[in-house]
């Protein structure tokens, strides 16, 4: 519930008001020594505006592989659908398509970004090693993962060249007015 509440800004006061609840119930909610109901769940999914059922997941993201052969298609009139992930929040979405030839890879590792940021990488052609140092994954055309991004990751081709789709979500991030730039 805290990283909920702090992705979105708010203060535990603010949840108390929008959701009815104590401020003493939602910082023992918090802490993990509260024991709530079915019914305060809603109430704090509504309030923090997510479902409740996220507020009962582990914390922190697992990597998570979808290969080409294990992936259901859902007929849909004159086509069909394969859904790759789903992520609950509000945030910042960057969407971008990779292209890497065999030696010119991203050998250094990335920088971590923010806390709670995912990298989804679906791969068109080639081969990829993706995912955090720690965890590397090889993926070929069809394959899908999704991987923490606020651990160093790497990028590297496999194959003599890779296309790939990648996604990267950040929570919530503090807006900033425009710019303005002295002539």
């Amino acid at each position: 519930m805290r990283r909920y509440r702090q992705e979105r800004g708010l203060s535990l006061a603010e949840v108390a008001r929008r959701s009815g609840l104590s401020k003493q119930t939602l910082s023992k909610v918090e802490q993990g020594v509260g024991n709530p109901t079915v019914e305060t769940l809603t109430m704090l999914g509504a309030a923090l505006d997510i479902p409740a059922r996220r507020l009962l997941t582990e914390w922190g993201t697992p990597v998570f592989v979808q290969r080409k052969d294990e992936a259901e298609w859902i007929a849909d009139g004159g086509g069909s659908e394969r859904l790759l992930d789903e992520v609950y929040g509000s945030g910042y979405v960057r969407t971008h398509i990779l292209q890497l030839d065999r030696g010119a890879e991203m050998t250094d590792p990335v920088d971590s970004h923010p806390p709670g940021t995912l990298h989804h990488v679906y791969v068109i052609e080639g081969r990829l090693q993706t995912g955090p140092l720690t965890d590397p994954v090889t993926l070929g055309p069809g394959d899908f993962v999704r991987f923490p991004g606020d651990v160093p990751y790497r990028h590297v081709c496999t194959s003599d060249h890779v296309t790939a789709h990648v996604v990267t979500t950040l929570p919530q991030l503090h807006q900033f007015g425009p710019r303005v730039t002295s002539s």
